[in-house]
């Protein structure tokens, strides 16, 4: 996997790390693009459902089966509102 951008979590069990804002993953299956933004009561992948028929949506992950699937004018707004909605948490790149 490949990932764009940096970001710190922690939750409440103590556990914590970091993580790409952005990820990007080829799979026998699917492509496969990880976009962790939200708003706090929805993530941006699943805002963007109805505009992207062709692909398979879960909270945080969108699949696509095939390159021609991928409606890139969508894409690119849910890659810029994921990547905004994380700004406040980015973590510099050592």
């Amino acid at each position: 996997m490949i990932g764009y951008g940096r970001y710190h979590y922690k939750y409440a069990s103590g556990r914590e790390g970091d993580s790409a804002i952005i990820g990007l993953s080829s799979r026998k299956a699917y492509i496969s693009i990880y976009v962790t933004g939200g708003d706090g009561e929805q993530y941006v992948a699943e805002k963007y459902r109805d505009e992207l028929p062709k692909a398979d949506i879960g909270k945080a992950c969108i699949r696509f089966k095939k390159f021609d699937d991928i409606d890139f004018e969508v894409l690119s707004k849910v890659l810029k509102e994921s990547e905004s909605t994380m700004a406040h948490l980015k973590v510099p790149i050592a």
